[in-house]
């Protein structure tokens, strides 16, 4: 018997990070982040898949939004034609996409694949779109008025404090004028007064 021979392939791991849940305003320009770490140096095969589906499945299949192969690719049909742009930089192992004009009939899921030979296998990025037509008051918001509040407040107790402590001043000032001149008078009614011997 000759002894088995076994290879030992190292493990390949893939991870793609990416925003869960994403609100933006309707006819603005989005964003959407996506990075990657992967366990081999990047390949010249790299390649970068941006797909959608709809929310609202009556709006068709899954489709293409943005396709990453040594150069940005751009759509010759489909809904993101001449809107979707590359936002990214594979040395930062970033691959992010910028959709331009958003309208309500993007709402739905994007994702985000990315294969670097040999790591072909790994996590695919999802990001839930909600294009609105208002943006929603949230937490951020909340947190700016409180800061901001709190500066008002904050610029209006020194405002007081300046102004009591400048009429204090004043008042002192007036109230020594008033004992100066007040000895000044009981000085000259000595004066005048004559002296008796």
């Amino acid at each position: 018997h000759f002894p088995q021979k076994t290879t030992l392939w190292p493990i390949t791991a893939l991870e793609v990070y990416t925003s869960k849940e994403v609100d933006a305003l309707n006819g603005t320009n989005l964003r959407l982040k996506c990075t990657f770490s992967s366990s081999s140096p990047i390949s010249p095969q790299l390649s970068v898949t941006w797909n959608f589906q709809p929310e609202d499945l009556n709006l068709g299949p899954d489709e293409t939004v943005f396709y990453y192969l040594k150069e940005p690719y751009k759509l010759s049909a489909g809904r993101f034609k001449g809107r979707a742009t590359w936002d990214g930089n594979i040395e930062r192992y970033d691959v992010s996409i910028v959709i331009w004009n958003l309208q309500p009939t993007d709402n739905g899921t994007f994702t985000c694949q990315v294969k670097n030979p040999p790591d072909v296998d790994g996590t695919i990025g999802e990001v839930r779109l909600r294009v609105v037509q208002k943006v929603h008051f949230s937490e951020i918001h909340f947190l700016a008025i409180a800061i901001g509040s709190a500066c008002i407040l904050m610029i209006i107790v020194v405002t007081v404090v300046i102004i009591c402590r400048h009429h204090r001043k004043k008042k002192q000032e007036k109230t020594t004028e008033v004992r100066e001149k007040e000895k000044l008078k009981i000085r000259e009614e000595k004066e005048a007064t004559p002296l008796e011997d």
